[in-house]
């Protein structure tokens, strides 16, 4: 399916890393989340019931990141916010990438990220979205 809703570049400060500092003081996590889903109803009815609430998808991550169980590492943390995102969504397959510009490395870098792709339940009908199908 070529059809996604990307939310690109969320950021969020969390409490997740191996070292201390990390968990008690926090730093910057940028999250992008694409999700596969076929907009075609969605795009032609103008029907925000025919498709992925992308506002709801953004709390939810933001609740994963900023208040939720911390992690040791972003792998972790990714795969709680695909899982979750499959969970609660009408979506085939989920790509999460988890950066963290602040990693305790001694050397310049831009970010370490991890990315996970994910498939869903295809026969799922979740409870956020109406009726996607």
């Amino acid at each position: 399916m070529s059809d996604r809703i990307v939310l690109k570049g969320m950021q969020f400060h969390g409490y997740h890393g191996v070292m201390p500092e990390e968990r008690e003081l926090g730093q910057l996590f940028i999250v992008d989340v694409e999700m596969c889903c076929d907009l075609r109803e969605a795009g032609e009815t103008d029907d925000l019931t025919k498709t992925v609430d992308y506002s709801q998808v953004f709390e939810l991550v933001k609740g994963i990141v900023t208040t939720g169980e911390p992690y040791l590492l972003i792998e972790a943390l990714a795969e709680r916010i695909a899982g979750s995102v499959l969970a609660e969504f009408p979506v085939p397959e989920v790509l999460v990438r988890v950066k963290k510009p602040h990693a305790p490395l001694k050397g310049i870098f831009s970010d370490v990220t991890v990315e996970i792709r994910r498939p869903g339940n295809a026969g799922w009908r979740g409870s956020r979205v109406k009726s996607f199908f």
